[in-house]
């Protein structure tokens, strides 16, 4: 008889008391049912479930919230551990809804399932179809109307877009409410661009949020579950101690494991009796839990659903009956013979077309069509699924839902394909595909050119000319917003020229040409008013105070002002957004910081409340551009890297960041200077834009004056240069004519730099530092002081260059007063801390190698030979010295700074 393992997590039953005394509501949303039964203990989970006691009891004790991200492989426990924790909790309410295997998922998933069961405000959010931020505000204040909560979240590598950007708004604000909120997924099934890794890294700085990851199990456990018949060393080495695996195996007869765990799945499966084998394929091809109804409908049920519960195949869920486990409805659904398996797609389709309450899951319905081979219904259905995405900010699977449709265009009139194509081409250009938005919106195009409709064909191209500036290729995106204005100009004017105009006006700004700018926007703004077309008149207006603000006009601050209170009553969020981005670039290309610092943060606030993460990213490229002016340069590199991790970006916000980020390591002598302002270059070189290229051109300059490469300055600075006079843009003249001086280079300079920069190159390197120094940019005071032929302006500028950690600049200094003569200098740091920015002592860098490869202090210390109290103040030590607040920032600021290793 194989034994049943004893319950190790010590301490289950505490948080049973703790949370009963508290009067703690307890909401479970998503378990999917896939736990091992009950009685069945947990081996190897005493620390996980202790940490998740500490949170609840902090919850419960500050009224502060956590998320917690709990990762890990495909069936290593997640679901049990989680189980275990819930069960061992009082006064339960229990809501479930996963996010399921949907090819395309659903929008909302797990909260469409949690509003049906709480109802109320976020039942309302849900059925009316509410953009996500106002899903996650519904949740907050169901979240926030009762006692403690614990809200589990399962499964969020299946999760569409708009739950996770729930998630987001939520793991942003769960500080504010009294809940703890567990997320599980498969870290094993993320990429490095994935979604959910984005978003748990943008989450991670927090405080409040933190992650736990569960491990496969020992030999040792492996064997207390294998008992003394099976021979535990061949099984773990089968199963590398995966619980899934382990329990499947066992539970298959405990005999030698199959290849793969398929086989053991359907071992089980054929002890079954044919009848609940026939209800096990019809679960099998519904990703989600089934209802009882559209059981019903499939397969006659009797007592054989009751059989399966019994064996453990299928496990009782709030919606219905599921599967224990992904794997094994995976195995089960591959053996199933391809026209049984059509078959039983069809019973789903046509059940799920007429449920018996509530409308109609479009997404679920486009599945089994596209699985039954049902292309009408296919087309029928992804498109109404894609419209639902949509609207409810899923822009990714909105987009995979239209290109599901598509991918039947033979039979699709063409009408219908240029309509297809145009709200696929929209939905890939707001998730940053700009590849695949370009190729759709130019079928679209060549659609409505056979269609002979010319105002469609028209405002195509006035969208495809936004989707290639943001990719880049701005010379053929002002040529099809030109285009698009020469085709729509000759038919009757309406809200698509309109449109044009204001798309050709928002061009020339970005190229400054602002004369060209102002005419075309002023155009848009008189054809929109005329038509009451109030999101294109805001487009316009900003577009025209941006332009003024970038020419020195003293009209132009008011101008600005009024454009964003405008959109602001208009109730235009992305017009709001797009004001708030352009203020932010005008302030930071004029050195203005006034301004971004009192508002910035409102301004991100917004863009997050309302899911608007494009512009959300342009404001945190010029904070990280602020902050780097202003001396902030470990909270810049934050920002920039913020900008950075995240793929799917426009090519402005990256090169920013990549900027600044190259900018800081060339400041501070950290490495990876020529990578990240290499990666800028390309991508600004293609833009022919002065906006891009001079912000390059000046950081690889710098770089190459601080490495004494002053020959390759000239080059970087000669071509920008001339079109910075060419474009009268008198920073961007200012800072690359500095930049060539400060080389050794002479030559007459381009009359229109501005001030403080004119000042230096006049000689007037004190007045220069002065004016700098009101400015807020401490950096540029000090180079304006190490170019002064000064002994006193010398010192003070290696004073204030070290003071920001400036060492490559402080040693040209340095070196400067040496060769005057200069005496009793200051020291830079000892060789052995100059290998690393922070000035770590050897053994705090010691230690920090030991903690980036996972290990706790006690380990440490064992490790070092010391007491655990002393890697205690080391950890304290170099937290405080990186800047950070917790071990996981103080890897990741490590292998920034190229302190450890990315290698473990």
């Amino acid at each position: 008889m194989r034994r049943t393992p004893t319950n190790v997590a010590a301490g289950v039953g505490a948080s049973r008391s703790r949370a009963a005394a508290l009067g703690g509501t307890i909401l479970l949303v998503g378990i999917g049912g896939r736990a091992p039964p009950r009685s069945q203990g947990l081996l190897e989970r005493a620390e996980s479930f202790a940490a998740l006691e500490n949170a609840l009891t902090r919850v419960c004790e500050t009224s502060r919230g956590e998320l917690v991200f709990v990762g890990g492989e495909a069936g290593v426990g997640k679901t049990a551990l989680l189980r275990r924790f819930s069960d061992r909790t009082d006064a339960v309410r229990v809501y479930s809804g996963a996010c399921d295997a949907l090819i395309t998922p659903r929008p909302l998933g797990p909260f469409v399932d949690v509003a049906q069961a709480a109802g109320g405000e976020l039942e309302q959010s849900v059925e009316r179809g509410a953009k996500p931020h106002r899903v996650a505000t519904a949740l907050l204040r169901q979240l926030s109307s009762s006692a403690p909560t614990l809200l589990v979240l399962e499964d969020l590598h299946w999760a569409d877009e708009a739950t996770l950007d729930v998630l987001r708004l939520l793991g942003r604000r769960v500080a504010d409410i009294q809940a703890l909120v567990l997320a599980t997924y498969r870290d094993d099934e993320l990429e490095r661009t994935h979604p959910l890794r984005v978003l748990i890294g943008e989450l991670g700085r927090a405080e409040s949020v933190w992650r736990m990851r569960l491990d496969p199990l020992s030999p040792r456990a492996v064997a207390a579950l294998a008992g003394p018949d099976v021979d535990a060393d061949a099984l773990y080495r089968k199963t590398n101690g995966n619980p899934f695996f382990v329990t499947e195996a066992l539970a298959a007869g405990g005999v030698e494991i199959p290849p793969t765990i398929r086989d053991a799945v359907l071992a089980r499966c054929a002890r079954l009796s044919s009848g609940a084998r026939t209800v096990l394929d019809a679960v099998a091809v519904i990703p989600s839990a089934v209802e009882p109804w559209l059981l019903d409908a499939i397969v006659e049920q009797s007592d054989d659903v009751e059989e399966c519960l019994v064996h453990g195949m299928l496990t009782g869920v709030p919606a219905g009956v599921a599967f224990r486990h992904e794997f094994a409805r995976l195995a089960v659904e591959d053996s199933i013979p391809p026209s049984r398996k059509s078959e039983l797609h069809r019973k789903a389709l046509a059940t799920l077309a007429t449920p018996p309450s509530g409308a109609p899951d479009p997404a679920r319905l486009a599945h089994h069509a596209e699985a039954a081979g049902d292309a009408h219904a296919l087309v029928e259905f992804a498109q109404a699924a894609g419209d639902v995405a949509a609207v409810r900010g899923a822009h990714r699977q909105a987009a995979q839902q239209y290109a599901r449709a598509l991918r039947h265009r033979e039979d699709l009139p063409l009408a219908l394909e240029a309509d297809l194509l145009r709200r696929r081409s929209h939905e890939c250009y707001v998730t940053d595909l700009y590849d695949e938005a370009i190729d759709a919106g130019r079928r679209a195009i060549a659609c409505y050119r056979r269609l002979d409709d010319r105002r469609s064909e028209g405002d195509g191209l006035r969208s495809l000319a936004q989707m290639l500036w943001s990719s880049g290729s701005t010379t053929e995106a002002a040529g099809a917003a030109r285009d698009a204005v020469t085709l729509l100009e000759r038919l009757t004017p309406g809200r698509e020229l309109a449109s044009a105009y204001s798309v050709v006006a928002s061009r020339c700004m970005n190229a400054d040409d602002l004369h060209e700018a102002l005419v075309w926007g002023n155009r848009a703004v008189d054809l929109a008013e005329r038509l009451g077309e109030v999101e294109i008149v805001a487009h316009a207006l900003n577009t025209i105070a941006t332009t003024e603000l970038l020419a020195g006009s003293p009209d132009g601050a008011a101008k600005m002002e009024s454009s964003r209170e405008f959109a602001e009553r208009e109730r235009l969020d992305e017009q709001m957004a797009r004001a708030f981005a352009n203020s932010a670039w005008v302030a930071v290309r004029t050195r203005s910081y006034a301004l971004v610092n009192s508002r910035i943060d409102r301004w991100l606030g917004h863009c997050t409340e309302h899911g608007l993460e494009l512009w959300r990213l342009y404001l945190l490229a010029y904070r990280a551009r602020a902050e780097l002016d202003q001396g902030c340069w470990l909270d810049a590199a934050n920002s920039a890297e913020s900008v950075l991790h995240i793929a799917r970006t426009s090519t402005v916000p990256r090169i920013h960041a990549l900027v600044v980020l190259g900018l800081v390591r060339a400041r501070r002598g950290d490495p990876g200077v020529r990578e990240s302002l290499e990666e800028a270059l390309a991508l600004a070189q293609p833009s022919n834009e002065l906006q891009s290229i001079e912000s390059v051109a000046a950081a690889r300059a710098e770089a190459a004056w601080l490495e004494g490469r002053c020959d390759a300055v000239a080059a970087e600075t000669r071509a920008p240069l001339t079109l910075a006079a060419r474009c009268r843009a008198p920073w961007a003249i200012g800072e690359l004519a500095c930049w060539r001086r400060r080389a050794g280079i002479r030559e007459v300079v381009p009359p229109g730099a501005a001030r403080p920069y004119a000042l230096e190159l006049a000689g007037n390197w004190a007045q220069a530092a002065e004016l700098w120094a009101e400015l807020g940019c401490p950096y540029e005071s000090a180079l304006a002081f190490a170019h002064a032929d000064d002994e006193a302006a010398l010192r003070r500028a290696l004073d204030d260059l070290r003071r920001l950690g400036a060492g490559p600049p402080a040693d040209i200094v340095a070196r400067r007063l040496r060769r005057r003569g200069a005496r009793g200098l200051p020291r830079g740091p000892r060789a052995a801390t100059r290998q690393n920015p922070a000035n770590l002592t050897p053994r705090e860098l010691e230690v920090l190698k030991l903690a980036t490869e996972g290990l706790h202090n006690r380990e440490i210390a064992a490790k070092l030979f010391v007491s655990t109290k002393t890697v205690d103040r080391h950890v304290s030590a170099l937290l405080r010295k990186l800047g950070v607040r917790t071990r996981v920032e103080a890897a990741a600021e490590a292998v920034r700074l190229g302190i450890a290793g990315q290698d473990r």
